[in-house]
């Protein structure tokens, strides 16, 4: 047996295949490789936004209480991020997070 034998590839995590911004602009409707379909909120999306202005760097601690994003938050743009990722544009103009498909995954079946 060689060393390469010995190694198993990771299972790849699903990716969304198909991503709609609902016409209200508050929900997002992701497809995934697997079949699966989910609905995150704008709000959910954006409470739990990843980026470095969010979540301190040494604690992992958000910089603010998930429960102060209003209600009718909305995602004015979404981008793709390469193969791997979103960003998103939200109704109070913060656009630093780089959600991964992993992590976007996590938050649709994370319960609320």
């Amino acid at each position: 047996m060689s060393f390469w034998d010995s190694i198993k590839p990771a299972k790849k995590s699903p990716q969304g295949t198909s991503v709609e911004l609902e016409a209200d602009q508050r929900a997002l409707s992701i497809t995934w490789t697997d079949g699966a379909q989910h609905r995150v909120t704008a709000r959910r999306l954006r409470q739990y936004c990843p980026c470095a202005e969010c979540v301190e760097e040494w604690s992992g601690k958000r910089t603010y209480e998930v429960e102060t994003i209003p209600q009718d938050m909305k995602i004015i743009e979404v981008v793709p991020t390469g193969n791997y990722a979103l960003s998103f544009t939200f109704g109070d103009l913060h656009r630093t997070g780089i959600f991964n498909w992993e992590y976007l995954r996590e938050l649709c079946e994370r319960p609320a």
